[in-house]
């Protein structure tokens, strides 16, 4: 095979999306990479995973930001304009722009990959069906992110209309490529296409498998995509695979030693993100400063928020949240779960690049999935199983015989306000309860890890931030400042934006 590729497209994806084409018309011909083995696939998977993360501007547009006043510690222009739903034209990691190219890169590497596996099944005869099944995977899930943030939540009587964000399906060979946005239909026509096909080819092959799509965590992804598409049977048939007959013993155990014998941040920071934590299905590196500014920017988790959130009246069983939660006076709270790796790239300056190892799908994540789609069809009673198998692990001194929790407990405990939730989809009223603490519990787990906001889309919920001088705006439902704005280089290049 003479499969040749510009070190530049692997690493900066798709010409059109990015902000410059220069280090690609300098790359000097000879500096190439052939793939001609599966060695080299596995490397080039390896990259096949977005290197940026939406944390902080998703958390910054989500109703888990309060304001802190002027005297935070950290006033970060990305957190303050995405409290604010304004449009940030910044390409500097953790913002939308970044985040956008990240995906785009990721799915040229997943391209380049499928090439690659194809011709050399081909040529050679070698079963490269996991390397193909990975990188189908890889390519569904940027597309899946990308139309999450960008566009309209799937809609079946709006999805053929509403814009999508483009698809990219072969190899970049040209440095500027004509791009349309497909509609959010055809964005997940493809994204299903991909994961169907993918779960089928995929296998546990990997040396480091917490850190690419295993068999479970290309489910929990499965399970993820249907409970945004509201197909329940799906959701439940895929979360049954990976939860398994126990689905309690995989679940983050913040109320077991191996949480609470923790003392500092950075102790749990790297217990929540490590390979070696069974709760967690899969792990990507990113390029984020995210780290230094969860705790202690301006607009977070304030010291009134967590207090209703974490130590007020807010678990159904009347017990204790073991959640830790660190606070440094008015202006530092937060559930430590990062930790900064720091490149040198310069010893003497003592420069270089940060990074954090971010959880993309854990179990805890997918047993909330089922236990929606459970009340969503009414088997109410396993969904109550769910929530208590959840809460067993979540619960200071947690007792069965003290803490389990019926439906009458949890009818009692949450009421849903009047059209807080309106998807597509019609909520049985029976249910109502269920969704309202399925909410309030992804929630509480997720946070810092911007899923709140991606709740707040798929439910179409409004959202209200308040200013620390007692001035309320909210998001409506349906305001098209919910999606964000297509990124300035790719406008530029013809991608048409949304509205606003």
């Amino acid at each position: 095979m003479k499969r040749y590729i510009q070190y530049i497209v692997l690493s900066m994806g798709i010409s059109v999306l990015h902000s410059s084409c220069s280090s690609f018309l300098d790359e000097v011909p000879d500096n190439r990479t052939e793939i001609d083995s599966k060695e080299k696939i596995d490397e080039l998977l390896a990259g096949a995973y977005p290197t940026g993360t939406y944390f902080l501007f998703a958390e910054s547009m989500s109703d888990n930001a309060a304001d802190k006043g002027p005297n935070a510690i950290t006033n970060d222009r990305t957190n303050t304009e995405m409290f604010f739903w304004r449009d940030l034209n910044d390409e500097t990691e953790d913002t939308p722009t970044y985040y956008w190219n990240a995906c785009y890169k990721a799915i040229a590497q997943a391209n380049h990959a499928l090439v690659a596996a194809e011709e050399l099944e081909k040529n050679n005869g070698e079963d490269l069906s996991p390397q193909r099944g990975e990188a189908l995977l890889a390519r569904a899930y940027a597309h899946f992110m990308l139309v999450a943030f960008w566009s309209k939540p799937y809609n079946p009587d709006t999805a053929d209309s509403d814009p999508g964000i483009p698809i990219v399906l072969e190899p970049e060979t040209v440095v500027l490529e004509d791009y349309e946005r497909g509609t959010v239909k055809e964005v997940y026509e493809q994204i299903e296409k991909d994961l169907e096909l993918g779960l089928e080819l995929i296998s546990d092959h990997y040396e480091k498998p917490k850190f690419h799509f295993t068999v479970n965590a290309a489910k929990a992804f499965a399970s993820r995509f249907y409970v945004f598409k509201g197909e329940w049977n799906n959701v439940i048939a895929y979360a049954n695979d990976v939860l398994g007959s126990d689905p309690a013993v995989n679940l983050r155990p913040w109320n077991q030693e191996t949480y609470t014998g923790l003392g500092t941040s950075r102790e749990y920071g790297i217990q929540y993100q490590s390979s070696g934590e069974k709760s967690n299905l899969l792990i990507a590196s990113a390029k984020s400063t995210y780290t230094r500014l969860f705790d202690d920017e301006r607009y977070a988790l304030s010291a009134g928020l967590s207090t209703s959130l974490f130590f007020g009246n807010t678990n159904p069983t009347g017990g204790r949240w073991s959640y830790p939660v660190f606070s440094s006076g008015d202006y530092n709270n937060n559930v430590p779960k990062f930790t900064e790796y720091f490149i040198t790239t310069n010893i003497s300056a003592q420069t270089g690049l940060a990074y954090l190892m971010c959880v993309l799908f854990s179990y805890d994540e997918v047993i909330l999935n089922r236990a929606e789609a459970l009340a969503m069809t009414g088997r109410e009673d396993e969904s109550v199983r769910d929530i208590n198998s959840f809460l067993s692990k979540k619960t200071a001194d947690y007792s069965e015989a003290t803490h389990t929790i019926n439906k009458n407990n949890i009818d009692t405990f949450y009421n849903a306000e009047d059209n807080e939730f309106s998807p597509f989809y019609p909520i049985p009223e029976s249910a109502e309860s269920l969704i309202k603490c399925l909410s309030e519990l992804r929630r509480l787990e997720f946070y810092h890890e911007g899923m709140r906001w991606l709740d707040h889309k798929r439910w179409n919920m409004a959202v209200t931030h308040e200013d620390y001088f007692g001035n309320a705006t909210v998001l409506p439902k349906d305001d098209p400042r919910r999606e964000l704005q297509i990124p300035a280089v790719a406008r530029a290049s013809g991608i048409s934006p949304n509205p606003r």
